[in-house]
């Protein structure tokens, strides 16, 4: 048996997601790329939690340049060699 879900009830579900993000894992010359395409990609009211091993203020700077303020941020975490930054697409 087969269940169909309305259209409607599918994007409510996602309306409040949080995608996660280890740019640990991403070559260093291809993270902010990434990055950028991952928020891009964002739906408004998604969310995408970012981890890093260090703090990035110049990303940041990037962002707020590229966004103005159609993404907001806030860190969740922020240790020497432990970032977690919740970033939300403006609805």
């Amino acid at each position: 048996m087969t269940t169909v879900i309305p259209a409607q009830a599918h994007l409510h579900l996602r309306a409040d997601a949080t995608y996660p993000f280890d740019a640990r894992g991403v070559a260093k010359r291809f993270r902010h790329a990434a990055i950028i395409g991952a928020l891009d990609a964002l739906q408004r009211g998604e969310a995408m939690e970012f981890i890093n091993d260090h703090d990035p203020l110049p990303l940041l700077d990037q962002l707020r340049s590229r966004y103005g303020d159609r993404i907001d941020w806030a860190y969740l975490e922020r240790e020497p060699r432990m970032v977690r930054i919740r970033f939300s697409k403006k609805g």
